[in-house]
């Protein structure tokens, strides 16, 4: 890769500085070890633990004192190998935005499989995309999925019911899915409170400023759109089509990023974890490395095109950024701005300044209704029962698909 290692960069706590603070202004609660991460991987600069300690304790006491004073509250997840489960769920923290999270997470690594942002999670085609593109490019499904009750997870449910029982015919009549009725989604929930730690304060500061400034209100954006043609409410209306086509495609550059980052971070070492340590990425992908199982299933050629051609319509509403009209006509507009770049010092700039241009051009919008994209209720798959539950006396539980549901070692009786 060309670049040179920490002792050959010869960094000091004055060399970093700069970046520091710009780092800084985008992950403000960044301990130490996360910042070493972020400063090779953001910025290719090999910087050793001691040196970023120094900047925080010179620099930053307060935060050093915060971070030490910080207390976890601590929750226990057994899984039994790599690709037992993918566990999903959304995350709603953004609605005020109009901005929608999606996760999903493979518990026995920690890795992230994906981590999506769009204006909508509620629709289960488009919740089900964000898996099937998934393990598209894997090659391979795990086990079972889980998640939170909810019909928005009935596409996944019934997919991946339908996927493995494809390639092992015995499963049938048993949802391949974990419903946590009882029990808390924990992986997807940790996810979301590290996002919220790590990544979202700076982000949601920078949306806020333009909430705050008046320049976008989500709420009476969407109380309108439903009963309006797009080009004679452009002043209102359209402040909602403009910002998810500047926003969106920024922000799921930033997740993405933070995606990689995480995914190719060694966690700190926990002495109450059972699990391996190590580069979530190399303990998925090299289980047996880390003297862990791994109970993917390879996908046959044709399973998963033959299961999008049931479940999904490409052509849906929902997965469109922008209606395509509109979406022509503000690709117009950027190009007249000279394509400005989109970052968190100009994403408002920039949406403002298409407004102000589509706001001269208004007799040329196109006329768009826009529809509801998640009244689109999908069925549960029908004489399907659930996997089996089985708790132990300590409380500890198995959620995964070994053994039919029940773990190693055990079987389902006859």
């Amino acid at each position: 890769m060309g670049l040179l290692c920490t002792q050959q960069q010869s960094h000091t706590v004055k060399s970093i500085c700069d970046v520091m603070i710009d780092l800084q202004e985008t992950y403000p609660n960044a301990g130490a070890q996360e910042m070493v991460s972020l400063l090779f991987h953001e910025q290719a600069m090999s910087v050793s633990r001691n040196i970023v300690v120094t900047y925080f304790t010179t620099y930053e006491a307060n935060l050093v004192h915060l971070h030490k004073a910080h207390r976890l509250w601590r929750k226990w997840f057994w899984a039994a190998g790599v690709n037992n489960l993918f566990a999903v769920d959304q995350h709603d923290k953004w609605l005020r935005f109009g901005l929608a999270l999606h996760t999903g997470i493979e518990p026995f690594s920690g890795c992230i499989m994906w981590m999506r942002v769009w204006h909508s999670n509620q629709n289960p085609q488009l919740i089900l995309t964000y898996y099937l593109d998934t393990i598209q490019e894997l090659g391979y499904m795990p086990m079972v999925t889980q998640s939170d009750p909810g019909s928005e997870n009935f596409g996944i449910t019934n997919v991946h019911t339908m996927l493995h029982q494809w390639h092992d015919p015995t499963l049938e009549g048993t949802l391949q899915h974990c419903w946590m009725h009882t029990k808390k989604n924990v992986m997807p929930e940790i996810t979301w409170s590290q996002l919220c730690c790590q990544f979202t304060p700076s982000f949601e500061t920078y949306l806020d400023h333009g909430v705050e400034s008046g320049w976008y209100d989500f709420d009476n954006t969407l109380q309108q759109c439903v009963l309006h043609f797009l080009h004679s409410i452009v002043l209102t209306d359209g402040f909602g089509l403009i910002f998810r086509w500047v926003f969106i495609p920024w922000l799921q550059h930033k997740l993405d990023g933070y995606k990689d980052h995480i995914n190719n971070t060694t966690k700190r070492r926990d002495r109450n974890k059972v699990l391996p340590h190590g580069v979530l990425n190399l303990i998925y992908n090299s289980a047996n490395n880390f003297g862990a199982l791994d109970f993917k299933i390879i996908l046959e050629p044709g399973a998963i095109d033959h299961v999008r051609n049931t479940y999904i319509d490409p052509n849906h509403a929902v997965f469109e950024l922008v209606p395509p009209e509109f979406s022509n006509f503000i690709q117009h507009c950027y190009d007249e701005l000279g394509c400005p770049l989109v970052n968190c010092q100009s994403a408002w700039t920039v949406y403002l300044d298409l407004h102000h241009i589509i706001s001269q051009l208004y007799e040329q919008l196109p006329q768009i209704v826009l529809t509801d994209e998640d009244n689109d209720p999908l069925p549960l798959l029908e004489n399907h029962q659930d996997l089996p539950f089985h708790e132990d006396e300590d409380g500890a539980y198995y959620m995964g698909g070994v053994g039919r549901g029940l773990g190693l070692g055990a079987s389902p009786s006859s």
